[in-house]
């Protein structure tokens, strides 16, 4: 009998959590390389990744081409469907619009008012930059549902123009999972209003994201999904409740600290694909895994070495999260790159898809802390 209540009470626990199956989708890189546009574009569009994360205002367009994993949500009602990106390192949610007539929402699912019986129009223009490019618009407010959570009077987005490079993704808008305070325009949050409004059991979601297979990886709302991960859960406290910003102690190969000496933040950020970090020390790092580094930043090593090289460790808040080079090299058929991206600042590195996939995230609002565990 007291199985039964413990398994009872598992299965109302599990129907609590709500979950978005994230694709893994073709890249830009991957669908600009096989139209042979690859070298073009990234002479165009620079790779700028620390350009979401600046507040000054106007930034140059910028790129992130390995960006790969989107899930599907609807706005309006009846419901109109859009893949988003779901991005810890933004908080806006954003869509393109039937009013935008820029080549990259030509390719893209836009939203239309008209169709929609509870839109309304918010009274604020919006400009947002992003690592991916830049996007301008107009602030709106209708129903948004997200993995069966619906949430009624959103503001978001419904973008007037986007920057060229946004063609190249698949995702049609992106869905920002950040915190109010570096909202543009303090709009609130699709995850702060599901708090709030008592849709979820519990302040927090979890990311799961599958190395290898196009199925698997999902946002969980309201909690954890243990299926996802072994062993405990680490618990880091957050140092600024902006981003997902926590305290980064080193990064050591071999014992040797390479990288991050004295200590330096990072922000576990699902909306940016590698590890992001300053210059010198990316440069170090690959240098270290035996990699050799090119005039836009990509590190490429001989995929006949990934065996022999080395596992690089993260220690962060006193934990130590180790990556090994079957995780952070990536191999396609145009050869094999490490997962270590260069322009990140001295203050903030970004610990990407690429950290992510190794280790389940869990995102508590409430607690203000990030729990990270081995990924199942």
């Amino acid at each position: 009998m007291k199985w039964l209540v413990v398994l009872s009470a598992l299965v109302a626990f599990s129907e609590c959590l709500h979950r978005i199956p994230l694709i893994k989708g073709k890249t830009a890189r991957q669908a600009l390389q096989e139209k042979g546009l690859w070298e073009k574009y990234r002479m165009m569009y620079p790779y700028k990744p620390m350009a979401k994360f600046d507040q000054s205002g106007i930034e140059s367009m910028t790129n992130d081409a390995d960006l790969s994993y989107y899930g599907v949500i609807s706005i309006g009602t009846p419901p109109q469907s859009f893949s988003v990106i779901f991005d810890t390192g933004s908080s806006n949610l954003w869509v393109p619009s039937v009013y935008c007539s820029s080549q990259a929402c030509q390719n893209h699912n836009k939203f239309n008012p008209q169709q929609s019986s509870t839109f309304k129009w918010g009274s604020e223009s919006l400009s947002i930059q992003y690592g991916t490019g830049s996007m301008t618009g107009h602030l709106a407010v209708d129903t948004v549902e997200v993995g069966g959570i619906s949430v009624a009077n959103q503001v978001f987005g419904i973008s007037q123009t986007e920057a060229p490079f946004m063609a190249s993704m698949v995702a049609d808008g992106i869905l920002g999972l950040a915190f109010q305070s570096i909202a543009s325009d303090n709009v609130v949050p699709v995850f702060d209003n599901m708090v709030s409004e008592g849709l979820v059991s519990q302040p927090m979601f979890s990311v799961y994201l599958s190395s290898q297979s196009e199925q698997g990886s999902e946002v969980v709302f309201g909690g954890v999904d243990s299926s996802h991960y072994t062993g405990q859960i680490t618990w880091i406290p957050l140092t600024s409740a902006t981003y997902w910003q926590i305290s980064m102690d080193s990064v050591t190969i071999n014992g040797q600290t390479v990288a991050c000496s004295g200590g330096c933040q990072a922000i576990i950020d699902t909306g940016t694909s590698l590890i992001v970090g300053p210059t010198s020390d990316i440069s170090n790092m690959n240098s270290w895994v035996g990699a050799s580094t090119d005039q836009y930043g990509d590190a490429t090593v001989n995929c006949q070495n990934i065996g022999n090289m080395p596992d690089v460790t993260f220690t962060l808040n006193g934990n130590a999260f180790t990556i090994p080079a079957s995780a952070y090299v990536s191999q396609t058929s145009y050869g094999c790159n490490t997962g270590f991206g260069q322009g990140g600042s001295d203050q903030l590195w970004i610990l990407g898809d690429v950290f992510i996939r190794e280790y389940y995230a869990v995102f508590d609002s409430q607690a203000q802390q990030i729990g990270l565990a081995t990924s199942a």
